[in-house]
């Protein structure tokens, strides 16, 4: 069985917020921090996880990031803050 990754993103200044699903969230924040893709977190460098959850299901991750993809920024920043109040990279180690 697998585990997936529902996962929030920020730059340096904690000013831009991205949110994605991965089923190995190690080596895909290790993309995003190596700018190994074009986009959105390559263009704001986006590299600081700060958030994240697991889902049993693809399915059910995908629900999840949809809907916190469409939740206002000011959930996004009381989800985060609640369970990283210092807003800590969770992977600042790799």
């Amino acid at each position: 069985m697998h585990t997936y990754y529902v996962y929030i993103l920020t730059n340096q200044y904690n000013t831009v917020l991205y949110v994605g699903v991965t089923n190995n969230l190690e080596r895909r924040v290790m993309e995003h921090k190596a700018g190994a893709q074009a986009g959105f977190t390559k263009q704001y460098k986006l590299t600081k996880l700060v958030y994240f959850e697991t889902s049993p299901s693809v399915q059910d991750a995908i629900a999840r990031e949809k809907q916190l993809k469409a939740g206002s920024r000011a959930k996004k920043l009381a989800l985060v803050s609640e369970l990283n109040p210092i807003w800590k990279d969770l992977l600042a180690d790799y």
